[in-house]
């Protein structure tokens, strides 16, 4: 096969300049420590790397909201504890309120002290986040949720929405909760109303508004009639009285039946499934007390609670019949602030649930991100061993390869002809 000196040439400087790429490309794999330098070194490997690059992406991203949603929760929580704080303090003056051996003064002053905790309570209400938005705001995040009117009652101005994050791939984690949920969805114990008539009129029997006291005794087996009930005084004497469900058909069964104490002086107590009413003076016989539920007093919020009892305080009379209102309104304020109380320990268990799920998702999170590190590193790393050897293998290539184009450069037909 004839070979023309041009083609020799090329052959030779082709050698080297492959030789010198691959010793090159092998001094560029030892100084990253990556094993594929372009999707062309391993197209099924780099493809894999992308896919694993991506994954990474994603868990990175789902770290970030983790601790996003942890940092929200706990700012919740700490609200929530100072909230509950300050009802654990008017829950004692409310108590303190009920004693019929304080003055006047002393009720001012207790009145005094509850208008502080209204405004402190009113604050934790309106606690804005590291961003700037309102807590307990719902969607509405720029918008104060809890406003005080001119006449002293409160108005929610936020929703009932719920913000999230997605914090795994098919997990959406709530981060916050609706003031409306929280302060204003609270039980009220006194949605009942009590319509008391006499037959014939001049009774001396003072009866009280009736106080849901037991939730549980109200809604169990059998519950309280939806209808209502009717108290009707006289069978068989004056100061017995009989329980009948509003509307039953003739004759209408005797749901409870009981006697007043005949002393003036005294107080009685009718309890029947869960609602309590508080009886003064003596019956004479024909009364009739029909307690029905009112549908726009289902709910009351904390602030309203505390201002119903701080007003209840403030315009009181020593007089028998202003000690039996301040009586009631501490017994409703007491239970509805139980209440509440409950609602917000129930949305603290909630947020250490959520908690829970953070710190758990936090630890799949980093375990399924150490595998994925490791999985990218056993695909793009180089082995030092390996490649150091090669090396040095394709150093000696190319030393030869030089060596052997020297030789066969410098020969010609011409010098044989000398």
């Amino acid at each position: 096969m004839r070979i023309s000196t041009i083609q020799a040439f090329n052959n030779g400087v082709q050698g080297l300049q492959r030789n010198y790429a691959n010793v090159t490309r092998t001094q560029e794999q030892i100084s990253t420590g990556n094993r594929i330098l372009t999707p062309a070194d391993d197209p099924v490997a780099s493809v894999r790397l992308l896919q694993l690059e991506q994954q990474q992406n994603v868990l990175n991203q789902y770290k970030d909201n983790l601790t996003a949603a942890k940092n929200s929760l706990t700012q919740e929580e700490v609200t929530l504890n100072s909230v509950n704080t300050v009802l654990q303090r008017v829950r004692e003056l409310a108590v303190q309120a009920g004693n019929g051996a304080l003055s006047q003064a002393d009720r001012q002053s207790i009145a005094a002290e509850l208008g502080e905790r209204e405004d402190e309570l009113l604050s934790l209400m309106n606690t804005r986040n590291a961003r700037g938005e309102y807590l307990f705001a719902g969607f509405q995040g720029k918008t104060q949720p809890f406003v005080r009117q001119a006449d002293g009652s409160y108005s929610y101005a936020g929703d009932e929405g719920q913000r999230k994050l997605q914090v795994a791939s098919s997990l959406d984690l709530a981060i916050s909760d609706s003031g409306k949920k929280i302060f204003e969805n609270v039980v009220n114990a006194g949605r009942l109303d009590a319509a008391f008539t006499a037959t014939p009129p001049g009774s001396g029997l003072a009866v009280s508004a009736p106080l849901v006291q037991d939730e549980v005794a109200f809604s169990g087996t059998p519950p309280f009639p939806a209808a209502g009930v009717e108290i009707v005084f006289g069978n068989p004497d004056a100061g017995s009285y009989q329980v009948f469900e509003i509307g039953a058909a003739a004759p209408a069964p005797v749901l409870g039946s009981g006697k007043l104490d005949s002393d003036p002086s005294k107080s009685d107590k009718l309890v029947f499934r869960g609602v309590a009413i508080q009886f003064d003076g003596v019956a004479v016989g024909g009364e009739t007390i029909q307690v029905t539920a009112d549908p726009t007093r289902q709910k009351q919020g904390i602030l309203s609670t505390i201002a119903t009892l701080r007003t209840a305080l403030e315009s009181s009379t020593d007089t028998p019949a202003g000690n039996l209102q301040l009586r009631d309104a501490v017994a409703l304020s007491l239970t509805n602030l139980d209440h509440g109380m409950t609602t917000v320990d129930g949305v603290r268990g909630e947020i250490g649930a959520r908690l829970n799920i953070v710190e758990s998702t936090q630890t799949d999170n980093e375990g399924v991100s150490l595998v994925n590190q490791g999985v990218q590193a056993d695909l793009r790393e180089l082995d030092y061993a390996e490649a150091l050897s090669r090396l040095s293998f394709q150093s000696i290539i190319l030393e030869a390869a030089q060596q052997s184009y020297v030789k066969i450069s410098s020969l010609n037909l011409f010098n044989q002809l000398r």
